[in-house]
Formats: C-alpha cells, structure tokens, sequence
C-alpha cells in the first residue's frame, strides 16, 4: 500500500468509534473474571461463542478485522498503531474475547507465516469472518511443556498422513473447527529434526474429544485422541521434519499474546489480562477499601500490572527494532505469568474468611478461594514459566546450556518412562 492508501489514524479512529456506538452493546463486567471458572451451561457457552462468531463477522463487515494483516488474505492491510487505535476504541463494549487466542495468536499469525498461498486464501478470510475458530495442539500426555517430545505420529500414506497419538490441555477444542497439530515424522533423528506442523479439522473421522474438568468445575480443556487421521500433504505446514522451525516461531506469537499487533485486546478486560477492576471489586465487597493494609495490596496490584504492562510494550518494540532476538518474548511471558498469580493471591488476601466459605451475598469475594487453589494456571497455560525462564538465561542472557543427555541420538533411542497400567 501507498501513503495515500493508507487510512489515516484521526480517519480511522472516528470510523471504528462510530460503528463500534452504534451496533455493539456495553461489556459484561462479570465476563471472564477469576481463574478458567465455570461459564454457565454447555448451551449457554455454545450461544455465547455463537454470539462472538457473530461479533466477528460484523467487525468484518464493517472492514474492523484483521487490521494488520495483508489486503490479498482479507485483512485490512493497516499498522499496529490502527489495531491500538481499535482496542482504545472497543474499550467498554463487547467483543470476540473467545476468538483471539488461539485462533489469531498464534494461528493465523502461523498460517500468515509459514502457510502457503492456497491455505492462506482459503483460512485467514474464514477465520476473520469468525467462519473457523482454531486451537493449537502442542501439549501431550508425556510430554508436558517438552513440545520437542511430541510421540503423536505422521506416517506418510500416499498424497496423504496418517496421525495416531493424543494432544491435551487444548482449550475449547469441543466448540472448535480448526487446529495446528504438531506430529512426529521421523524417530531416527534428534527430537527438534523430525516434526512436522499439519492442520487438523477437529471433526474428522478419527478424532475422539474429551472434555476434562477442573477443581473450578470448568470443562474448557480437552484431551483429544487421534486414530488414523487422514490428513492430506495440502494440509501440511511448512517442510517435512521442520517443524520445529515453524514450532519456534509459533510460541514466539504465543508468548507474546498481550503484545501482538494480531490480536483485539480492549484496555480494561479482563480477557485481555487486566485484573485491576476485579481487585477493587473484591476489596470493595470485603469491606476493606479503608483497610491500610488493603490499600496496600491494592497499590501493589495497580504497580504489578503498570510494570507489566510497560515491560510488554518494551518487548515489543525491542524485538520488531532488532534489538532484541525474538526469543525475548519469554521475558513477557515470564512477567505475565508471575504477576497474573500474584494479583489472584493478593484477590484472596482481601477477602479475609469469605474467601474460603462464601454465600450469594458475598458479591465479588464469592469463588475467590477457588480462584486461589487455581492460581498457578497462569504458570502453567501457554508454556510454563520455568520453560520461559530456561529461554531467557540461555537465549537472551547467553548462559550455558541445560545438560542435555539426548541431543545427538535419534528419537527413537532415547529413554523413555514405561507406559502407567490401571
């Protein structure tokens, strides 16, 4: 695009507010709040992402989706500074809070990258027309946060892959119809050199969702099994046994979730990792806003997140500029991870003995016990912040490297633990 293609910031901020006044309702404040709760009935959390796919064909409609992303693939083909200028704008009104992670971060951010013409024509319009939600498929059984380790199998069959193995931890996956799903091509090189990235359809011959319930009673995580899933070579992402190099790249958009020009994220919401309104809300409701030692954890809450939120922005600007490699991202994940469980801790301190035995009048203070017992999610979702800390010493810092016992042997030579028998 030219200069004079361009929409210029004042142009487009009155545009995005206008439309977003007149056809999006207000927030719901009570959206999101706590740690993975219970969201109601499966129904309702069917109508409500039902609602969100909805909201997301609008902003479509209305040219206010895929803001960065180039014109030729559906996007908008504008500056991160007009998706600021959007989330400024959608502050306070309702959104597809559902549909930005994993479906645009990190995605549509891997399809744009690494998908060729054909798959980027044929899913990034779809998925900003609210058309596809993805989810991404890393995490197994065995493995934990060592991606690398992946066991779920490719075999090549033809102009098709067969995949067997099983994912976990795969948020939403019931509700869902797309997945990047990282696969073991090749057992007899190193771990990181035989893995290959594929998309999945999640209602596929073969795939199997299971539903897996917390301590909060949220079903929103899922196990999937897969048996003899064909998957056409069309579908494959990036070369045979590279995956690893799509793989890196991909946590990389993951870990920068709250810092990607990819993703709609409103000040203020709560699913955009902002938790200062739920501190004041329970402080209010435990009756201690002129508690000295409340005020106190408020303060410490208001700097966490101004902290964290100035160290993201720096991230950002340091890794597009170059001045920082892009393995940096962890540090952002790191701070987010560290504060999110912090201020879920100080949220408990407020409430005093409510927090661990609440009635219905208890307003804001109710669930933030299990809130509390659920805290370490933060640590935990989107890699674990001890991962992000190995990141960080090693390819920031430049520290010696982890020991590694395994990283000259073919994959299928390494020791592995013996199967659990019921």
């Amino acid at each position: 695009m030219t200069a004079e293609d361009l929409e210029t910031l004042d142009r487009f901020r009155a545009r995005a507010r206008s439309w977003i006044r007149a056809n999006l309702a207000p927030a719901d404040p009570t959206a999101f709040i706590g740690v993975l709760r219970e969201e109601g009935t499966d129904d309702q959390e069917l109508a409500a992402v039902a609602h969100e796919r909805a909201l997301q064909r609008k902003l479509f409609d209305a040219g206010l989706a895929g803001i960065v992303f180039p014109r030729e693939y559906g996007g908008r083909g504008l500056t991160r500074a007009h998706q600021k200028v959007l989330d400024e704008e959608l502050a306070g009104y309702e959104y597809p809070a559902r549909l930005q992670s994993p479906t645009f971060v990190p995605c549509a951010a891997v399809l744009l990258e690494f998908g060729t013409e054909e798959q980027k024509r044929r899913h990034l319009p779809a998925i900003f027309k609210g058309e596809e939600i993805w989810m991404q498929m890393l995490s197994e059984p065995s493995g934990g946060s060592d991606v690398a380790g992946a066991v779920t199998t490719a075999v090549r069959d033809g102009e098709d892959w067969i995949l067997n193995g099983s994912k976990i931890w795969t948020t939403g996956a019931w509700w869902s119809d797309w997945a990047l799903c990282l696969a073991r091509t090749n057992w007899d090189v190193p771990k990181h050199r035989g893995l290959t990235v594929f998309m999945l359809p999640l209602h596929r011959d073969g795939v199997d969702v299971h539903r897996i319930e917390m301590l909060s009673g949220s079903r929103e995580f899922c196990q999937e099994y897969l048996t003899d899933v064909r998957v056409p070579d069309s579908d494959r992402i990036g070369d045979i046994d590279n995956g690893w190099t799509v793989g890196t790249r991909w946590m990389f958009h993951e870990r920068m979730l709250t810092n990607s020009p990819f993703t709609t994220k409103p000040p203020g919401s709560a699913r955009s990792g902002s938790h200062t309104p739920e501190v004041l809300a329970v402080a209010r409701d435990a009756g201690r806003l002129d508690d000295p030692l409340a005020r106190d954890l408020i303060g410490e809450a208001e700097t966490l997140e101004l902290v964290k939120d100035a160290l993201q922005q720096r991230i950002g600007r340091s890794i597009m500029t170059g001045a920082l490699t892009d393995q940096a991202a962890a540090i952002s994940r790191l701070m987010s991870g560290v504060v999110s469980t912090r201020l879920t801790s100080i949220m408990y301190d407020l409430t005093g003995a409510d927090g661990a035995a609440w009635n219905d009048d208890d307003g804001d203070v109710a669930e933030r016990g299990t809130d509390y017992l659920m805290r370490q999610v933060w640590c935990i979702a989107g890699g674990t912040t001890e991962m992000a800390r190995n990141t960080i010493s090693e390819r920031v810092l430049g520290m010696p490297r982890e020991r590694s016992h395994d990283q000259n042997l073919a994959f299928r030579d390494v020791p592995k633990s013996a199967p659990t028998r019921a």
